[in-house]
């Protein structure tokens, strides 16, 4: 009890302030349902932001002698006032929090939570927990920093002294967490992931078909696909599937992947791909995709199948593992990997279609997915140069980072929103979350490329900028999936952002970071295959579907 009483008699009023105003900001809506835990986390977080962010105020005050001489009577007032705010604050904002996350559930098609505002006094519990954590932390370092500051007045002057106490204080902090979550975290993860990458999928059996890699007549071994590798190569469908669609004689899918166990680097790996690639006489194809995996090697079934059923299994994909790090550990760790496996990939497929005579070259299409599609695009140089070397390319859920994307939604025509940019009038590349949202009523040259993105996706939105910066996307119309309440506040929004990351493919199709049988609309678009109609789009889309 004495230790708690003298924990409050130090905290300072207007800090307390400014701490319930970033309680109230972060139970507002985001993007995507959250969790009741992780609604407390980033509220505790948002909370400590909050008082951190007074003292700051309070110290620059100080700093500029602005001292007010508050008497006791005032001070009484003022702390009746702090607790009656958060007295009203506190449960009407969990009681408004519960209500805005059941419109976003509603949104994006998620079932109700029972008991959700019963959950939310664990939201606030959860909260205090954090924020009282990290203050915690924050008053350790504090003391750290003036300790080496007393030290450093023996020999240099006081301002000085603090300076020399904050700065190393603050290095040594970086270099501890940056060496422990690198070298030791990291290090296990990428440890256990690559032990874990020589496992499969229930259900996943070594296909026998020649066209695929693992199979007895592969030069890449079964074992060495890796988890999602392997997951790949047998899941696609087979001739009789697509003929039972097509009504016609079909061919067997080509799907040559290389894994990482085997390949001593990158470039070896997709001379690897393209070895395969001739092995099965993929060059002869109608269509030949190039597909760039995310972390561990996974490529979307649902934008891979659709293109095989299209045209009658007369198609090669390739693709290739690249890393053991699963995606969101790769999304923060290894950003370069990515790159250097689309460059390098596309780059050795282009050049042996290149070498083929033209009339005999099968159409060139490329895809990708979050750090797949990231990683796809550093094959080229920007939208002219990807319309120049391929016949049209998808892009899904692309992460914020990605530099190609970037650079073309920032070119966007004036009066087009960032969430669905129009581009030179949609000459060659267009924005969509729906299939409908291709069709923007002007002329639609070829090769086509889309940029697929959901509005509610927090991988494609959430970026480090929004810390202090409002992006176009929440100051322009939401998104049909996004509650058209979501704000933005600094600092809040940013740490919304964060955890709804965490569960962002865990929603319906269609909304998130989860992409699923639009792919087939998307994809009959971009290629428009001979004959193909809209009651095939339809039935296609119910195959994917399941």
């Amino acid at each position: 009890m004495h230790t708690l009483r003298r924990f409050s008699a130090r905290l300072e009023p207007a800090a307390l302030f400014f701490a319930i105003v970033f309680f109230a900001f972060s139970m507002t809506p985001s993007l995507l349902p959250r969790a009741w835990y992780l609604q407390g986390v980033a509220t505790g977080i948002s909370v400590a932001t909050g008082y951190g962010l007074g003292c700051l105020i309070v110290w620059i005050g100080h700093a500029c002698g602005i001292r007010p001489a508050w008497s006791d009577v005032s001070k009484r007032y003022g702390w009746w006032a702090l607790a009656g705010t958060a007295i009203v604050v506190i449960p009407l904002f969990l009681i408004l929090g519960s209500w805005w996350q059941q419109i976003v559930r509603k949104l994006v098609e998620v079932e109700y939570e029972g008991g959700g505002r019963l959950l939310y006094v664990a939201v606030l519990l959860v909260a205090l927990v954090v924020a009282v954590l990290l203050l915690f932390i924050a008053r350790g370092l504090r003391w750290c920093a003036r300790s080496l500051a007393t030290l450093c007045t023996r020999f240099v002057p006081v301002p000085i002294a603090k300076g020399i106490g904050v700065a190393v204080v603050a290095v040594l902090t970086l270099f501890l967490l940056n060496g422990a979550v690198n070298n030791v975290l990291i290090a296990a993860i990428a440890s256990s992931s690559e032990l874990a990458d020589k496992g499969s999928h229930p259900g996943v059996e070594q296909p026998s078909a020649p066209e695929n890699s693992g199979s007895e007549e592969s030069y890449e071994d079964w074992d060495s696909l890796g988890m999602e590798g392997r997951r790949f190569v047998s899941s696609g469908p087979t001739a009789e599937e697509i003929e039972n669609f097509t009504g016609t004689a079909a061919l067997t899918p080509i799907r040559a992947y290389v894994g990482a166990a085997d390949a001593d680097s990158i470039d070896e790996a997709a001379d690897r791909v393209v070895a395969e690639l001739e092995r099965t006489g993929a060059f002869d194809r109608a269509v030949l995709a190039v597909a760039t995996t995310t972390g561990r090697g996974w490529v979307n079934e649902s934008v891979a199948g659709p293109l095989e059923y299209m045209y009658g299994g007369d198609t090669a994909i390739a693709s290739m593992q690249y890393s053991f790090l699963p995606s969101p550990i790769a999304f923060l760790a290894d950003r370069d990997s990515p790159r250097e496996a689309g460059r390098a990939l596309f780059e050795r497929v282009y050049d042996a279609v290149q070498e083929l005579p033209e009339e005999s070259r099968p159409k060139l299409v490329t895809f990708g997915e979050s750090l797949g599609a990231y990683g796809g695009q550093d094959a080229f140089g920007g939208a002219r140069d990807m319309a120049a070397r391929t016949d049209g390319a998808l892009w899904v859920g692309n992460p914020n980072f990605t530099k190609q994307w970037s650079e073309i939604t920032a070119d966007r025509d004036a009066g087009s929103r960032e969430i669905l940019p129009v581009v030179d009038d949609g000459r060659y590349v267009r924005f969509a979350g729906r299939p409908d949202e291709l069709e923007i009523g002007t002329p639609w040259s070829e090769p086509r490329l889309v940029y697929w993105q959901h509005a509610s996706d927090p991988i494609t939105w959430w970026s480090p900028n929004l810390v202090l910066h409002q992006p176009d996307w929440l100051r322009e119309e939401r998104g049909i999936d996004v509650d058209p309440g979501v704000r933005w506040f600094p600092f809040v929004t940013f740490w919304q952002t964060t955890f709804d990351m965490v569960f962002s493919t865990d929603v319906p199709q269609g909304y998130g970071h989860n992409y699923g049988e639009d792919s087939v609309d998307l994809w009959a678009e971009i290629l428009q295959p001979e004959g193909w109609t809209e009651s095939d789009t339809e039935r296609l889309r119910e195959i994917i579907a399941r």
